[in-house]
């Protein structure tokens, strides 16, 4: 079901406790608030157009703006602020937000090989 917003339209994919992914679909010359996740990453992967993403880095004074088109793809961490705009085409993008990533989860009980 796809969810008005004022920069344009939201649809919920996939929701876990673990991980949401959303479509959305952002009107030209279009903008969200600048806002942070406490837990979450927030990635975007454009499907088309061309999306700005801005993050107000904490690390040092600066806000780090990204450009992505189609294929593209960057992840914001938590407590970042950060916001998307738009330029002159609609932007069609899949947002998703996940945990901390869990590193090394693999166990392995044999190699791999030839055979």
């Amino acid at each position: 079901m796809l969810q008005g917003k004022v920069w344009g339209k939201t649809e919920q994919l996939l929701i876990t406790p673990m991980i949401e992914v959303h479509r959305v679909h952002i009107d030209p010359h279009s903008y969200c608030s600048m806002h942070k996740h406490e837990f979450k990453w927030n990635m975007f992967y454009v499907i088309s157009g061309e999306l700005e993403i801005h993050v107000r880095k904490n690390d040092y004074k600066l806000t780090d703006i990204t450009t992505l088109h189609a294929g593209d793809w960057c992840s914001v961490r938590p407590n970042e602020f950060h916001m998307f705009k738009t330029n002159d085409s609609p932007v069609e993008a899949l947002e998703v937000y996940y945990l901390e990533p869990i590193k090394d989860d693999i166990v392995r009980e044999s190699v791999g090989g030839h055979v």
